[in-house]
């Protein structure tokens, strides 16, 4: 069986709408590549020497157990995790995996998957200035670890002027690559090398902490100051990506480096179709160890919203990014030989391409081996939907069929693709216009102009690819957690890839136009290291509290057809996340006892802690997942009848010692016929920062419809602060989540 792979978000651009898991791919006479998750790392000698540790015969020890075929662990094993969490990555056939998973020591046995890795103006739209001289310092002493698909270091995002050496604690190197005192750190896991050549990881990691370079452009487009969130931060890269995807044993290896490098926050541009049960899941297991060390991460809610995918990256401990537009957007046109106008959208620099014959495949396919030797040279081809859905197969096919441009049919309407020759994407409807036309006259002609840029008044918009909710792992913990700018959006590039991602554009730019929650995640992962570097002392989860509830409401005209379920809390603040007020804070053992309650075992979360001390040790399954101190609210009540539910809750105030906030309850009209939601108490009076508070959230109401979703919040204020926790309440199936928008 083929093993499925997990893909960076460059990709997700291009090929939106392919399928983001494949199946898992053989590995010769060996079987299928397999991760074995052991949890805790146990204590080791530092004055070990280097080359093969005790653990990494602890992990040949227990292969060899189950190995009765006359191979040895050291022909299977290929990879061992040994620095942050325990584990390896081996060949097994089905029969040795399932033996493993049920050996002592063993948390879980699961099949590697490749993922998929799922700027100018988008900063100032979320009203973020660039950082004050004063504060690069702060700065200077947070390291960010992308796990991604490289970097290419000689782009002027990259340059290390005016900075000093690395943080005295760092632990990182530098394999096979020039690293300065910008990148501190770079490895590289399949690939030989960690420079970058998709683009994808260069656009995340300038994303997050490029340096400010006045007067970029993509050929004139989104002009302007390219910056990061946080400039003056340094940078470790994990190259756990190549064009082809991304695989689950490199990605473990990627947060195992990661977390022992001493990295600060870690940047995730990376997802599947679905969630994972988190001990089945690279990225879940990788990010707890992380949070374990007081490492964040921050991660790609996933780019499958058009293809009835679901939120991914769901874990607790991490925080899910959803995309939204921002109030710029790229529009192309072509003009009909009858002067009709029909306006779409694409990233297209090329000249004019002034009454070009309009021809129709006479099969209907745009593939390259249905035009190749066709009369479509120096034609404008216009590509119905393709069966395999990509948009990259039809704009293939045009161009070496010597096409002059191209019109493709798109479910993303609000998304500005990079072609490689003159195009722009449409809707149906509009490529229903264009071929009335061409049916009604013997010489069909059109005018395919540059992209211009427009305004977009009502963003931000949830995304029409991000991928929705709800919680298919945990129902009462609402993900995505919050949006953040993922829809067209510039930033550093690599020139070993070209920019539409297609092997026969031969164009090389420094700077690149591209969407997807991959684009994103970076801008929640630097607005995570700022907060960072003005508080080294908060937990990941007050650092994820701090940004969900400053997040700016998206219930707005532009989303009336979407809920919480697809944006989580909203729009990313990053000018307001760093004085929360209030924040709900989470430690390990909050997050056991949830997995406790979620029915995982004593045994497993022993082995995870490396304690026998957890919630569940005595058979005790108490409470519920959402009594997680969580700073949303979600509850999946069975359609048809009343319900009750209770999240109890507590702040902390990380603001003025002595704080008085009062509560109010925000929900729309409709959803007062259905809910009753009271919080007790209503007043929350701090003497002390660092105080805690308890109170508790029942939400209850009558039978509700399938398919209804209510979304809410509950807003604790005062004069200085709003900390705004979101409560969705929803009655639907997972059929009834593409109906409803959500």
């Amino acid at each position: 069986m083929p093993r499925p792979r997990t893909q960076p978000l460059l990709l997700l651009v291009v090929t939106v709408f392919a399928a983001s898991l494949s199946a898992s791919e053989s590995i010769g006479d060996g079987g299928q590549v397999y991760i074995v998750y052991l949890g805790h790392l146990p204590s080791t000698d530092a004055s070990e020497p280097e080359g093969f540790s005790a653990v990494e015969f602890a992990h040949h020890d227990l292969l060899n157990e189950v190995l009765d075929d006359g191979s040895s662990a050291s022909d299977r094993i290929l990879r061992s995790y040994k620095r942050s969490l325990n584990g390896f990555a081996a060949k097994l056939s089905e029969e040795e995996a399932h033996k493993l998973s049920g050996t002592n020591g063993v948390v879980s046995v699961f099949p590697s998957r490749t993922l998929k890795p799922l700027t100018t103006r988008s900063w100032d739209f979320l009203g973020f200035p660039q950082t004050p001289k004063e504060e690069l310092p702060l700065e200077g002493d947070i390291i960010v670890g992308m796990l991604d698909t490289g970097v290419w270091p000689d782009s002027p995002s990259f340059s290390d002027e005016g900075f000093g050496p690395p943080p005295s604690r760092w632990k990182g190197t530098c394999q096979n690559f020039t690293c300065n005192n910008k990148i501190i750190g770079a490895r590289a896991y399949s690939d030989q090398s960690p420079l970058d050549d998709v683009g994808h990881g260069s656009h995340t990691a300038s994303t997050v902490a490029g340096r400010a370079v006045a007067n970029i452009s993509f050929d004139g487009l989104a002009a302007g100051t390219a910056r990061g969130a946080v400039p003056g931060a340094r940078l470790a890269i994990y190259k756990v990506c190549q064009e082809d995807g991304c695989d689950d044993t490199d990605i473990l290896a990627g947060f195992d480096d990661a977390i022992a490098d001493g990295v600060d926050v870690i940047s995730f541009s990376i997802g599947s179709s679905f969630p994972n049960d988190y001990f089945n899941d690279a990225q879940a297991i990788g990010s707890f160890h992380a949070m374990r060390r007081g490492v964040l991460t921050s991660a790609s809610a996933g780019n499958s919203g058009l293809d009835g995918g679901r939120v991914c990256n769901v874990a607790p401990w991490m925080l899910s990014v959803a995309a939204s537009s921002i109030d710029r957007q790229f529009i192309d046109r072509i003009v009909l030989g009858n002067g009709d106008t029909i306006v779409g959208a694409s990233v297209n620099t090329f000249p004019t391409i002034s009454n070009a014959t309009l021809a129709f495949p006479a099969n209907g396919s745009c593939d390259p081996e249905d035009l190749v030797g066709g009369p479509y040279k120096g034609k404008i081809v216009l590509c119905p939907p393709q069966k395999s859905g990509r948009l990259t197969s039809g704009a293939t096919g045009a161009l070496l069929a010597g096409a002059a441009g191209v019109v493709l049919v798109t479910r993303a309407p609000d998304v500005a693709f990079t072609l490689p020759l003159p195009g722009l994407t449409v809707t149906q409807d509009k490529f229903d216009q264009i071929m009335a036309y061409v049916n009604s006259t013997s010489n069909p002609v059109g005018t395919i102009d540059r992209t211009v840029t427009t305004g977009n008044p009502q963003a931000p918009v949830a995304a029409s690819f991000s991928s929705p909710g709800p919680n298919l792992v945990t129902p009462s913990i609402l993900k995505p957690d919050l949006s953040a700018p993922g829809v067209d959006i510039i930033a550093s590039w690599s020139p070993l890839s070209s920019p539409s991602g297609n092997p026969n554009d031969t164009r090389k730019v420094q700077y690149n136009i591209i969407s997807g929650t991959s684009m994103a995640c970076p801008h929640a992962s630097g607005a995570a290291a700022y907060v960072k570097s003005l508080h080294r002392d908060w937990s990941p989860a007050m650092i994820m509290s701090a940004l969900i509830t400053t997040a700016t409401a998206m219930n707005t005209p532009g989303n009336s057809n979407t809920t919480a379920l697809k944006y989580g809390a909203g729009q990313l603040n990053p000018a307001k996340a760093h004085d929360p007020g209030l924040v709900y804070d989470a430690s390990e053992g909050d997050y056991v006892a949830m997995l406790c309650a979620q029915n995982y075992t004593a045994k497993q979360l022993a082995l995870v802690t490396g304690s026998n001390t957890t919630a569940c040790a005595n058979g005790s399954t108490s409470g519920a997942p959402s009594d997680l101190n969580y700073p949303t609210m979600a509850a999946h009540v069975e359609p048809g009848k009343n319900f009750t539910a209770v999240f109890p809750r507590t702040a902390t105030n990380v603001g003025a010692a002595r704080a008085v906030y009062d509560v109010k309850v925000v929900f729309p009209i409709e959803a007062a016929k259905d809910l009753t939601v009271d919080v007790s108490p209503s007043r929350l009076e701090f003497s002390a920062q660092g105080q805690k508070l308890s109170f508790a959230v029942t939400v209850s109401g009558v039978a509700m419809e399938e398919g209804r979703v209510h979304s809410g919040a509950v807003v604790w204020y005062n004069n200085e602060h709003e900390v705004r926790s979101p409560v969705v309440v929803y009655a639907i199936t997972d059929d009834d989540s593409q109906e409803n928008g959500v």
